[in-house]
């Protein structure tokens, strides 16, 4: 019943008209008294913007981290342990899109939604608001190590509310109110049910550069676990039908669930990786 509620939990909600450019490279637009190009990228770092892809669009995005800079020439600065996601992403309109994606960090495939519910205006709403749901399927569980594995303690869920406000130009912040929920954890003393707050921003530079920042506060982590809070800050380049993403942070997941349940890394010790995200439209 438990895992009803989780789905449940994951449907989206009642869907409200906007228009969206993913097309916007070079301007900042007002349409209709619609506020548009708060982020330039589909995600600011590890967190979801509130960018949407066109209607009847196809965007590829390939997401790679390297392994830890910490252990040097060892493992190369982490090109020896680089793991890399894969995901498409539709439009079936503008403010819905749907998102399938493969990534080699505990060979997970994910399914997702994100739908825009209101869009900041000159003289209107102030803010943007947009749902995002997934559910992801964890196939690196070995059941030879995890005898009483079920095809259910393989998934996992996750609801989260973005909330960007463009305050300038050039800059742009975001709130990401998060549940998670994982049929498995391997700390016993860790909930299933878990919840963040994410914050991100974006600063322009130039007129294709940009700073971008997001960082996840873990809201109840249990005491004696070992994961740390994601901090990620990285660059954006705009390029004609694409964005590259440069970045470092302290988490190898790309998945929601992984980096805000399972960063490993740690700023202060080095312990970070280097990775970028490529967005190509179709």
């Amino acid at each position: 019943m438990k895992h009803f509620i989780c789905i449940l939990f994951c449907l989206p909600f009642v869907l409200y008209s906007q228009d969206d450019l993913l097309s916007e490279i070079d301007t900042d637009s007002i349409i209709e008294n619609n506020i548009s190009a708060v982020f330039k990228g589909l995600k600011i770092v590890n967190f979801e913007s509130t960018k949407l892809v066109a209607k009847k669009e196809l965007t590829f995005v390939v997401a790679h981290r390297f392994g830890s800079l910490e252990n040097g020439f060892d493992t190369f600065f982490g090109l020896d342990d680089a793991v890399t996601r894969l995901n498409f992403i539709y439009g079936i309109s503008d403010n819905f899109n749907v998102s399938i994606s493969r990534s080699s960090f505990q060979k997970i495939y994910e399914s997702s939604i994100k739908y825009k519910l209101v869009t900041q205006k000159t003289n209107g709403f102030p803010v943007t608001l947009v749902g995002y749901n997934s559910i992801l399927i964890n196939t690196a569980l070995d059941q030879n190590n995890l005898p009483k594995l079920e095809f259910k303690h393989r998934l996992g869920y996750t609801a989260q509310l973005l909330i960007s406000r463009k305050i300038n130009k050039n800059l742009s912040l975001e709130l990401a109110p998060t549940f998670f929920h994982d049929n498995f954890v391997a700390i016993d003393s860790q909930d299933n049910s878990q919840f963040a707050i994410g914050f991100g921003g974006r600063h322009k530079l130039s007129k294709r550069w940009s700073l971008n920042i997001d960082y996840g506060f873990h809201l109840n982590r249990a005491s004696d676990s070992p994961f740390k809070n994601p901090l990620s800050i990285g660059f954006d380049l705009e390029t004609g039908g694409h964005v590259f993403q440069l970045h470092f942070t302290n988490a190898q997941g790309m998945n929601t669930n992984t980096f805000l349940g399972q960063s490993s890394g740690d700023w202060s010790d080095g312990d970070i990786f280097f990775g970028f995200n490529l967005s190509r439209v179709f």
